[in-house]
């Protein structure tokens, strides 16, 4: 197994964790990361409408991501619907780390 990171998939939001211990090869010891957003004045196209309005260009959206040891660990199972945590949380096995929030909801 190659892979460093394991990003949350929360719906449409992305958190992402990193590999700490491979414990086999279907369980996996992962530590949140710090994600801090980069550009947080950057224009992502916000338009009035709906509740309250909508925006067109979240792809804008830059984060910086670091480790940080003090986050708890969590442990992570390959299954039949692929890698999930005690509490039924997805995640997508990666070479890199990414942080997406949906401004939208």
């Amino acid at each position: 197994m190659t892979n460093s990171f394991a990003n949350q998939i929360s719906y449409s939001d992305v958190t992402p964790f990193e590999v700490i211990r491979h414990v086999s090869g279907k369980t996996v010891d992962i530590r949140e990361m710090d994600a801090v957003r980069s550009n947080p004045d950057a224009d992502m196209g916000f338009a009035a409408g709906g509740f309250v309005g909508h925006f067109a260009d979240q792809g804008a959206q830059q984060w910086t991501i670091t480790s940080n040891p003090e986050n708890r660990t969590v442990r992570i199972r390959l299954g039949r619907k692929g890698w999930r945590d005690t509490w039924g949380n997805r995640y997508d096995m990666c070479g890199a780390p990414r942080r997406f929030y949906d401004y939208n909801f």
